[in-house]
């Protein structure tokens, strides 16, 4: 809404930054500081505009492959994760595509803020002795008409190498991953070896980049408390890629500063560089899937390997003989720290790589999904509970007490042909929700599949009662019934249970060595089941004793609550 206070509150945003940058601008110059001549000798009248061609690019699948013109906060994902070899679509999208728009968000502003250092360290003009901008060196010979160019180094060559990042980040990432941060991370690893803290500066910006964006779309909050489902963070991490990109980010630096023989920071200044980063951007947040919604985090692990990690960057400032003695020194000349430094950087890329190569080539489990599920253009979606993740398990591996032969609860989504075997809903979140919606498409089209979760929960503490279904194209069939769920307090001899059923739920009534059924009740209705009565107030049912039940002749009624009808996403 609008409002006077929200108007005001957009118009202070930006009077203030413009302003304030304003400001700077002149005292920069009042300084003698101001470099933006020295930034417009390196970028086509100072602009980063390789990195703004590849936000809108990113931009534009968001918008134009995965539908977020039209669905802005529900785009198709599951065809564009790089889910194997085998589907060559998901793989090639993957890297640029996008689960929601605070994803997109996320790793736009981290473009934004971090790409523009390594542009400026490309730079839009040939850097060679003797080079001029269109072609040709001062002797005459002739430069490669596309690298002499500033408008194709700009507007071509960079987002050409942001793309092909994306594509190996693509190609060699463990899993389903999706999302540009691959070549996010690439953008954090060629700025590191170049401006190491300028690199943490520039990641600090893209929080102010960020927090300016919420405050124009959302410039005034109200909230309150309220209950919310919440997995670990570090769970939707994908560590694996991350540090491939980064990888991959600091080797191509390393190896365009040999080409230019550029110098590189001292080795404190990137140990300290690829310290914060580290640790800024979670890399040490080492994790393992132990199935359902259960995970392991090495905190401690990976922060070793941050810092060890660290120690190897800060080596590559070091390309000199270090020799101490002569009858070594031939052998050590070849054996610098950048040289050993780069050796075990390369394993440690083929390391994380090389299992990508394995598991995107291996087919997903194709036995056919338990229960009744709802066919798609080739993608089945149903509910089942522990049942063996077709995805992780499709690899059999075990080390240091882990292992992939694990179990999966949920909405389960298979299409073999494309490689897809995911749990798109855990139980856990569905029980919170209540209802959820599955997107599933293609390019061209977009489907979806509606799950609705409903159920009883019985006093006593005993797992509730449920009913889960799937809606699509108007019809709505069953997908899983619970077990029975037991209430503890026993009321004149006889146990209560609510039971699901293919039409909605049941009250089964134990004692007296008979058990008999009645529906539960509407709101203010009464049943009767093996001679006790019960009563439906609001969302809870009450069981009647006295003269609520006409057996006993009793002049007293007590209302004994049996069962309560399950709250979703902290509503009514």
């Amino acid at each position: 809404m609008n409002s006077p206070v929200v108007i005001g509150s957009r118009v202070a945003v930006v009077v203030a930054a413009l302003v304030a940058v304003a400001l700077v601008v002149a005292l920069e110059r009042l300084a003698g500081t101001d470099r933006g001549p020295v930034i417009r000798r390196r970028l086509l009248a100072g602009v980063p505009w390789g990195t703004l061609t590849v936000s809108a690019f990113v931009l534009a699948v968001y918008l134009f492959v995965q539908g977020g013109w039209s669905h802005w906060n529900s785009p198709v994902v599951i065809p564009f994760r790089a889910w194997s070899y085998l589907a060559p679509l998901g793989v090639v999208v993957s890297p640029f595509a996008h689960a929601n728009p605070g994803h997109l968000l996320g790793n736009l502003f981290g473009t934004l803020a971090v790409a523009p250092l390594v542009e400026y360290a490309v730079g839009h003009y040939p850097r060679r002795r003797g080079a001029s901008s269109f072609g040709t060196l001062r002797d005459g010979l002739p430069l490669p008409r596309l690298r002499a160019n500033p408008y194709a180094r700009a507007f071509v060559l960079f987002p050409a190498a942001a793309v092909a990042v994306g594509l190996v980040s693509g190609a060699f990432a463990l899993g389903p991953v999706i999302g540009f941060s691959g070549v996010v991370f690439a953008f954090v690893g060629a700025a590191l070896i170049y401006y190491p803290l300028g690199t943490v500066v520039a990641l600090s910006a893209a929080g102010l980049v960020s927090t300016t964006y919420r405050a124009l779309a959302s410039p005034v909050v109200e909230a309150s408390g309220r209950s919310a489902y919440v997995t670990p963070w570090w769970a939707d991490v994908a560590i694996q890629g991350h540090a491939l990109g980064l990888l991959v980010g600091v080797l191509a630096a390393v190896w365009l500063a040999a080409v230019r023989g550029d110098d590189l920071p001292p080795p404190r200044r990137l140990a300290l560089g690829a310290l914060l980063v580290g640790v800024e951007q979670s890399l040490w947040a080492v994790y393992w899937y132990r199935g359902g919604d259960s995970y392991v985090l090495y905190r401690g692990l990976g922060l070793a390997l941050v810092a060890l990690s660290a120690v190897l960057v800060a080596a590559l400032a070091v390309d000199r003989d270090a020799s101490a003695a002569d009858s070594l020194r031939e052998a050590l000349d070849r054996l610098t720290p950048r040289r050993g430094s780069v050796a075990v950087l390369l394993v440690v890329l083929a390391v994380l790589s090389g299992p990508a190569l394995y598991v995107n080539l291996a087919a997903v489990n194709d036995e056919p999904l338990p229960g009744d599920p709802v066919e798609v253009r080739g993608y089945s979606v149903t509910y089942a509970e522990e049942v063996e993740n077709g995805m992780v398990s499709v690899v059999e591996f075990e080390a240091f007490g882990e292992t992939t032969a694990v179990n999966t609860s949920g909405v389960v989504v298979r299409n073999p042909d494309r490689g897809v075997w995911t749990t798109a809903v855990s139980r856990g979140r569905l029980a919170f929700a209540g209802t959820q919606r599955v997107v599933l498409g293609g390019v061209g089209w977009r489907d979806s599949v509606r799950v609705d979760r409903r159920g009883w929960t019985t006093v006593g503490g005993e797992p509730p009662a449920y009913r889960v279904t799937l809606t699509h194209d108007g019809e709505t069939r069953l997908a899983h019934l619970s077990n029975a769920s037991r209430a503890e307090p026993r009321i004149e001899g006889h146990v209560v249970s609510v039971v699901p059923t293919e039409s909605g739920f049941d009250l089964l009534v134990e004692g007296g060595n008979r058990s008999a059924t009645a529906p539960i009740p509407t709101e203010n209705e009464t049943v009767t089941a093996n001679g006790l009565s019960f009563v439906r107030d609001g969302r809870a049912v009450f069981a009647l004793a006295g003269d609520g039940n006409a057996s006993t002749g009793n002049v007293s009624t007590t209302r004994v609550r049996v069962a309560t009808r399950e709250r979703y996403g902290g509503r009514q």
